[in-house]
């Protein structure tokens, strides 16, 4: 990683998805969280606010020390203990079966391969566990418009926030890493253009 990936786009990001308009997302994505779950891309810990009074630990997944450091205020005002506990959500530290429920929010467009992460995520998940989920990516397949700006626009997305992804078939990618969707809402994200704010939000189970 360059300077720029360690020390801009941390900050880049913590004030992207710092904004307002998201946190009615947040709230939404996080309920029905309970029991020690597992963050993918905690970031800056900006979901720190809105995890359920039933959740008793969270183990956040974060490569990045700057984001970490940022996200300190939020933690120690929160009651639920949070630990920093693996840098890369590929290849997670942890045994079959160790987590209730997993929390990922606008990560999934990033990780260099995300099937391998999602697929780690089902292994750390208790029977009956379930994957909470907000992710941009492709837009919906009737706004072929829209996916043709995406993938116009996806190279430079990828070089401006470190290897974010534009077009990344969040529905198709769960699926094909063994998750069922349970709830799902479609839609595009309010203050955002629409190319990059093609939002998926909702609920898998493991098969």
């Amino acid at each position: 990683m360059g300077f720029y990936a360690e020390r801009i786009v941390p900050r880049i990001v913590n004030v992207a998805c710092g904004m307002k308009t998201a946190e009615p997302l947040r709230r939404r994505v996080c309920e029905g969280l309970e029991g020690e779950i597992i963050e993918l891309g905690f970031g800056s810990g900006h979901n720190v606010p809105f995890y359920p009074a039933a959740v008793t630990g969270v183990a956040a997944v974060e490569p990045s020390d700057l984001g970490w450091k940022l996200a300190e205020q939020r933690i120690r005002a929160s009651n639920i203990p949070v630990r920093r506990a693996a840098p890369d959500g590929q290849s997670l530290p942890f045994g079959d079966d160790t987590f209730d429920a997993a929390l990922s929010t606008w990560t999934l467009c990033t990780i260099p391969d995300a099937g391998a992460a999602l697929r780690e995520v089902r292994r750390v998940l208790k029977p009956g566990g379930t994957l909470h989920f907000l992710e941009h990516g492709l837009a919906p397949e009737e706004d072929e418009n829209i996916r043709r700006w995406q993938r116009r626009l996806d190279p430079l997305e990828q070089r401006l926030f470190d290897g974010c992804h534009l077009t990344r078939p969040i529905v198709a990618m769960l699926t094909r890493a063994g998750f069922t969707i349970t709830d799902l809402d479609v839609f595009y994200e309010e203050g955002a253009p629409k190319p990059i704010g093609a939002d998926s939000l909702g609920v898998a189970l493991p098969t």
